[in-house]
């Protein structure tokens, strides 16, 4: 696996524990990157863009808001 390896809808599901709809509604919000289009109906992440975005989420501290 590289950095620049481009993940499937599926992977980045997978890779974010995320809906669907959850992912392209974060997308629309502008808080997860857009996708690469490589062809009329397909679309790949880059793996290096999803884990900076992981890398940016907050940490859970247990503490109730």
């Amino acid at each position: 696996m590289t950095a620049d390896e481009l993940m499937t809808r599926p992977d980045v599901e997978a890779l974010l524990g995320l809906s669907r709809a959850s992912i392209y509604r974060l997308m629309r919000g502008g808080h997860l990157p857009e996708p690469i289009r490589i062809g009329l109906r397909a679309v790949r992440w880059r793996r290096s863009e999803i884990e900076a975005y992981l890398a940016g989420c907050p940490r859970a501290t247990g503490l109730a808001a």
